[in-house]
């Protein structure tokens, strides 16, 4: 670069392996040490008495972290020296020969003071017990470990490895025992956690001060000793005059002149670093010390502190010195523990500024601090602070990094900000670079407004310039100009607009040491007199070139040096001792994007070696046994990189991976093949996604023992699949933490198969169980020796068959002879599954907990359907019912008459068996399963069917349009309806999907049936709600598997067998919904009465529609504005409500709110739709839509979010004939919330992803590319996303809090409206991660006898559950409701438990 600085030659490194001291911090008096003179502080008295400093070396290069200057003749004595507290000693800088002092101190405190006393550290007995006592023997602690081969595969030096934890490290009991620290990180990522690594810290160092004018008093003056000073004079007349570099000096206010002890407290604390980037301060320091730091008293780390025993045996991981056992490390391994230290502890200690605490309490007080900030809050006396205990207050808090395996830890503050803020001054800098003065660069521009801000600070401070600051003065504005952000900062310095007499000037901040706000004010312009003047000095040194020529208006007084190798040093990250940059393409590249995998294991890309990548693994693998599948993953996939990328791989690395492996390491992939082993995922056996949260371990062993059981059916491979499973059960088991499936795998190693079982009872294997008893009696008696063997061969035979019999004789040695487990008489049947009819079984186990609905259906178990299907009837006998709003055909009343009979049946059952579980007829399945139109167009392909009980008169409604022979059970509408179709789906109308086949419990989905193009009603478009519409976002309303709308209409679906050998298929199959649908309108249709029928009575005598069906009003609304004639309404049927779920955080409430007031299409435009209800059912069913179109995938996915719901909903929010004006009032309430809500997800998910996150990537992708000094890049780009990263955070933070207050307000004005409550009755589960398929089960409340006890059924098995589990959050779970039944309270609907009581019987005769 031209007329750049010369390079600057790097400093020596100190002796390898020593710790560099950060700033010398002063070590605490002893209560035996002889008081030190103030005045030999800075090495400048003249005492005798006093002893000269030792010397230290000059670093003009690296510079000292010390607050020096040059021209005072005398320091002031001091007025308060805190216990154990001294001066930093002044470096001198003549002293060059002189040899170098020991870095490390000789102190057994390490030159940190005493550990007693009131200036030191918390005594032992204080902080103590925060730390862990040495791993005695007990633990297991084996002296001699180390020389296990675990230690001795690899010459890579690593301390602390213990074989017997590394080899039981999924063990939560084992790793109890040793207490390691949890992850922990090498010392560059250290480097890079301590401050932001694009950006450096500086130490700041204070050269020399501006010369006090002529007429100041001594600078050693204090008020007890000069007349002048016994009494602060009145502030003298403020006079408007231009700002100027040598203003006039007022003689009255000579002693406001900074003092010695307020120029060393400019710098916030002796070990504080500043950084120009963000114009702030970093507290850093470190130390090599057996003491250990003084934790918060708020500190409560989940995280174990390392072993003090094991980090005291050496002072640094670096040094050579010898110890007494271990083999050493190749490097620091930190831990880091948030906000473990308190800045009131540390030497010397540090308080937040008086102006910086009153100013978070503001903020805090108007409810405008970021989150994020909340941590620096503190409070008074008095007020709530969340960082006190006890009673005790505490500073900021530090974050303490410790090395596991010696002494060194590391404490690190968060930025400490500047006076000015960092945003106020880049955008000073950005608006004077990108707007020059005439004649001059952006750069120097916006330099001389900044050593502007230095004059007015420096006139102030050390002229003792009071005089008014005209804004509108031709010097002002040629150097500053006005505007709001100039003004914000001379407002953060304390120079407040004065704009009286219509003149406007800046007045100077009170410094009267008389006034309570003086020496606070004082104190905050020096520190920006600081923080300005290295800012400067920086600025100066980045943009050297460009301002080569420039001079200055004003001798900046302090000089900064680059901290950043004197703390790589001390942490051992330095480039001498870490190399960077021995990793070259294609190498780097391959691996270069594998963030996480180097993150996890503590290190970064740069500083890649094959030794310390080893070291890293095992330092992880070591610190945090519980993360060894995930470390190991880790390396694999480095590993895999390297090989992809240059085809081979350093042997140390592939000689790590084979040792990893031969002691059963495995990755996250390996996890998921072993699920995939034992039968889970979609095309697996069990077909059921994995997830170790869900499954239990139980399940996991019975899923291992049937393939064990099917591996023992295939002779072949029996070995290899037995071999596989025992590999998948262990894998699952460590991955699980599960000592009882490592048990199971121990247990069942040596067992014997069931070849080897039956060849040792010589036995053939169809013998039944009588005879195997009497076979092993009877070998017991020839060869009694072999009873254990014996024994084994029995047990295996009872585990392949699963008797229970062969069970029973092995634990009490009788012969139990035929078992039928008994069931409790008050206990529900449960149903098996036919070939996989779960969702089925739900549904029918719902019907029959209806009381009236079993009450109606049981009588009909005995019907003469022969006699059925000879009654020929009418048309006009037909042409009186209608049933789902359209009149039904012969063949559907014989057939709903058929599927009434085989249900009533199954009731009975249900009533009266005695056995666990019953299994419904395989007719009863088809009936429900297929519709009638289905059975029809199979027949027609077929080649066509008798249809001589049809007519053409009953296939035609009044209105005239043409409906499905066996549409869903939907309430009428007219052709003059005008309220069209809506954008969505309404009581009926049901996401739906087209099940093909089921295979063990789970439904799978292919495509959609084939569509009608005739023309529906509204209410039949709402039954069958796909065709094309879109509600209010632009979105289609998609059901499971629908095409889009523009797209042409799908194949037919291919011709299925109804039965065959390999299970039960019957054809086109439903969906829940649609199954439920098919089940009611049948029902509906075989209780329709043909005699004596009084139309009049129809609708009253429906037992569906009375138990099941409301009335709501639709009202349309804004289809022309200003017009009566724009609002329509209409009263219809319903028998669900939907809810659409999508996100989180909603509550049932919330979810109907979006179905009763929304936004629809209607004739081209838009319309708002409003529903209430008029009449409510006994039993409201609430459906919650969790199948969901992904628009970019073009692929329907299964929602997750957890809906709140309750044992109580009341609907009166909902209904007809509630106050107007108070729905009114809720309704604009929950459109606020909903558009709150609507703006978080944006912000957070947008289409492409999180905006914050985006932001946050870019601004490090451009931070990386800047550094790389490729052209281009400003940093006002980069600090304006960063800027709006804050924005955004702030803003979804207070939306938050917005949504909480419409929230709490909605259910305010609701919390006393309590006329219709419902009560929960039935949940229905579906569990799965996949819209595609998944497993069924239904929750039902014991009602009306014991409603605080619900039963789960689940197929087959019936069990009693806890009302807990029934209203949990699924947040996270895959098992969530799809369907909610409520009862209306006191209507006593549902009768839970319905079994015919024997011993009841004969108690009554």
């Amino acid at each position: 670069m031209d007329n750049s600085d010369p390079p600057k030659a790097r400093r020596p490194l100190p002796t390898p392996g020593a710790t560099p001291a950060p700033r010398p911090l002063t070590p605490v008096q002893r209560p035996a040490q002889r008081a030190i003179e103030a005045s030999t502080f800075y090495g400048t008295g003249t005492s005798s008495s006093a002893k000269a400093a030792p010397p230290l070396p000059s670093r003009t290069k690296n510079g000292s972290n010390l607050t020096t200057y040059h021209t005072v003749p005398d320091p002031p004595r001091y007025d308060y020296n805190p216990p154990g507290y001294r001066e930093p000693e002044l470096v001198v800088d003549d002293v060059m020969d002189d040899e170098i002092p020991e870095l490390i101190s000789q102190d057994p405190n390490n030159g940190w003071g005493s550990t007693e006393g009131p200036g030191g550290w918390e005594s032992a007995s204080e902080w103590n017990s925060n730390w862990v006592e040495p791993m005695s023997t007990s633990n297991g602690f084996d002296a001699m470990d180390f020389l296990t081969p675990s230690k001795q595969d690899s010459d890579l030096p690593i301390d602390g490895r213990v074989d017997r934890e590394e080899l039981n490290w999924w063990n939560p009991e084992e790793r109890a025992k040793w207490k390691r620290p949890g992850p922990g990180m090498l010392a560059p990522m250290l480097a890079d956690e301590l401050h932001e690594p694009n950006h450096s810290l500086y130490s700041v160092n204070i050269t020399n001060l501006p010369s006090a004018p002529s007429t100041n008093p001594p600078l050693t003056a204090r008020p007890d000793q000069s007349s002048s000073f016994t009494a602060t004079p009145p502030q003298p007349p403020h006079s408007a005059v231009p700002l100027s570099s040598t203003p006039s000096f007022d003689s009255s206010q000579g002693g406001l002149y900074p003092s010695e002890e307020e120029i060393r407290t400019a710098i916030p604390h002796p070990n504080a670093y500043y950084c120009p980037k963000e114009n702030g301060w970093v507290i850093l320091s470190w130390k090599s010390s057996i003491i250990s730091p003084p934790l918060a008293s708020s500190f409560s780390s989940q995280l174990q502190l390392p072993d003090q025993s094991q980090r005291r045996r050496t002072t640094n991981c670096l040094s050579e010195e010898e110890r007494s056992f271990g083999c050493g490390n190749k490097t620091h391994h930190f831990h880091r523990y948030p906000k473990a230290v308190d800045s009131l502890k540390i030497t010397p200690p540090y308080a937040e500024d008086r102006w910086v605490s009153e100013e978070l309490k503001k903020m805090k007080r108007r409810g405008r601090t970021v989150v994020n900030d909340m941590e620096r809050l503190r409070s008074d006396p008095g007020e709530d602070s969340g960082n006190e205990s006890a009673g005790e207050q505490e500073g900021l808090l530090l974050d303490l990094y410790m090395c596991c395996q010696c002494g060194l830890y590391c404490t690190v503050s968060p930025l400490i900000p500047g006076v000015i803020p960092r945003k106020y001054l880049d955008d000073f800098v950005r608006d004077k670079r990108s707007h020059p003065s005439v004649g001059k660069s952006g750069e120097l521009t916006a330099l001389t407004g900044v050593e502007t801000f230095l004059v007015a600070i420096e006139n102030k401070l050390f002229k003792g310039n009071n005089r008014l600051i005209k804004i509108h003065s031709s010097g002002f504005q040629m150097k500053l100009g006005w505007n709001s952000t100039i003004k914000k900062i001379f407002e953060s310095i304390g120079f407040g607009e004065n704009t009286a007499n219509n003149d406007a000037t800046l007045m100077s901040p009170n410094t009267d040491p008389a006034d309570s706000a003086g020496p606070v004010n004082k104190k905050k312009l020096l520190r920006a007199w600081v923080e300005v003047s290295a800012w400067i000095v920086d600025f100066k040194r980045t943009h050297a070139t460009a301002l080569r020529d420039y001079q200055g208006i004003q001798k900046v007084c302090v000089s900064i040096e680059n901290a950043r190798e004197m703390y790589q040093t001390a942490i051992g990250a330095h480039p001498d001792q870490i190399p960077r940059g021995d990793v070259h393409d294609p190498t780097l590249s391959a691996v270069y994007n594998l963030h996480d995998e180097w993150r996890g294991l503590g290190m970064t890309v740069t500083t890649f070696s094959p030794e310390l990548l080893t070291f890293a693994y095992l330092a992880q693998c070591r610190c945090d046994p519980a993360g060894t599948p995930r470390y190991f993953t880790y390396l694999s996939s480095i590993v895999s990189g390297l090989v992809n990328s240059t085809g081979s791989c350093p042997p140390q690395l592939q000689e790590l991976l084979v040792m990893e492996q031969s002691r059963h390491r495995f990755t996250f992939a390996d996890v998921q093949t072993a699920a995939q082993t034992l039968g889970f995922g979609a095309d697996g056996d069990i077909h059921l996604e994995y997830d170790e949260e869900d499954i239990e371990d139980t399940f996991v062993q019975n899923a291992w023992k049937d393939l064990i059981k099917r591996s023992w059916r295939d002779p072949e491979n029996c070995a290899e699949i037995h071999r596989k499973a025992n590999d998948a059960l262990r894998v699952l088991a460590e991955s699980r933490g599960s000592v009882y499936l490592m048990k199971v795998l121990e247990s069942e190693k040596n067992k014997m198969n069931p070849d080897q079982a039956y060849n040792t009872l010589e036995v053939p294997k169809e013998t039944d169980d009588f005879m195997l008893i009497t076979v092993f009696n009877m070998r017991l008696e020839e060869t009694t020796a072999q009873m254990d063997k014996m024994k084994e061969a029995l047990a295996v035979i009872a585990e392949t068959r699963d008797s229970e019999r062969l069970r029973q004789f092995l634990a009490t040695g009788q012969d139990p002879g035929e078992i039928t487990i008994p069931t409790r008489h008050d206990l529900p049947r449960g149903l098996n599954q036919l070939g996989n009819t779960c969702y089925l079984n739900s549904l029918l186990q719902y019907f029959y907990t209806i009381r009236e609905l079993r009450d109606a259906v049981t009588p009909m178990a005995n019907l003469d359907l022969k006699l059925i299907e000879e009654n020929k009837l009418s048309d006009d006998d037909i042409s009186k019912h209608r049933v789902g709003g359209r009149h039904v055909t012969r063949r559907e009343i014989v057939r709903s008459k058929k599927f009434i009979s085989q249900l009533a049946r199954l009731f009975a059952d249900l009533e009266y068996s005695e056995t666990p579980a019953v299994t419904p007829e395989i007719e009863l399945a088809k009936l429900a399963l297929v519709t009638s139109r289905d059975e029809e167009e199979d027949e027609a392909d077929k080649g066509g069917s008798d249809s001589s009980n049809d007519t053409d008169a009953t296939l035609v409604d009044d209105s005239g349009s043409i409906a499905p022979a066996a549409e869903p059970p939907t309430p009428s509408l007219s052709n003059g309806s005008v309220l069209g179709k809506r954008g969505r789906e309404l009581d009926l109308s049901r996401q739906k999907s087209v099940v093909d086949m089921d295979v063990e419990g789970y439904v799978l989905v292919s495509s959609p049936p084939r569509r009608t193009g005739s023309p529906q009603s509204m209410e039949q478009d709402r039954a069958s709600p796909m065709k094309g519409i879109t509600d209010k976002d632009g979105d289609a309303s998609m059901k499971e598997a629908t095409p889009a709308p523009d797209r042409p209409p799908p194949p037919p679906p291919r011709k299925v067998d109804s039965i065959d050998s390999g299970g039960m298929m019957f054809g086109k199959q439903h969906d829940v919904a649609e199954c439920m649908d098919n089940c009611m309108f049948q029902i509906e249709t075989a209780l329709l009465k043909f005699d004596s029928v009084d139309e009049s009575q129809l609708e009253r005598t429906s037992v569906v529609k009375k138990l099941f069906y409301g009335k709501m009003r639709q009202r349309l609304t804004g289809v022309v504005p200003n017009s009566r004639a724009s609002i329509h309404e209409k009263e219809d049927l319903f028998s669900h409500l939907p809810v659409n779920v999508v996100n989180d955080g909603v509550d049932i409430y919330d979810g109907l709110s979006g179905y009763f007031d929304d936004v629809v299409d209607w004739e081209g435009g838009k319309a708002r739709m409003e529903v209430t209800l008029v009449d409510a059912p006994p039993l409201l069913q609430i459906q919650l839509q969790r199948v969901q179109f992904n628009r970019e995938t073009l692929q329907p996915y299964k929602s997750q979010a957890y809906v709140k719901f309750g044992e109580i909903i009341y609907l009166d929010r909902f209904m007809d004939n509630v106050d107007v004006r108070k729905k009114h009032q809720s309704r604009l309430l929950q459109r606020q919330l909903n558009d709150c809500r609507e703006r978080i997800r944006i912000l957070l998910e947008g289409k492409n992803g999180s905006f914050m996150s985006t932001l946050e990537h870019t601004s490090i992708f451009l931070s990386t590319i800047r550094d790389k000094n490729i052209p281009g890049v400003e940093d006002n780009l980069i600090n304006t996303l960063r800027d709006e990263q804050a924005s955004l955070h702030r803003e979804i933070d207070e939306l938050r809090e917005v949504a909480d207050r419409l929230k709490d307000e909605l259910e305010d004005l609701w919390k006393d409206s309590k006329n219709y409550p419902y009560e929960l009755t039935s949940v229905f589960i579906h569990r799965g991660s996949s819209p595609s398929f998944g497993h069924y089960f239904f929750y039902s409340r014991n009602l009306p006898d014991e409603p605080d006890s619900w039963f789960k059924y689940n197929d087959s098995d019936v069990t009693v559950v806890p009302k807990d589990e029934v209203l949990q959050d699924t947040t996270g779970s895959t098992a969530n409701p799809y369907l909610l039944v409520f009862a209306r309270k006191g209507s006593n609907v549902v009768k839970t438990v319905n079994r015919f009581d024997v011993a009841a019987l004969e108690d009554a005769l």
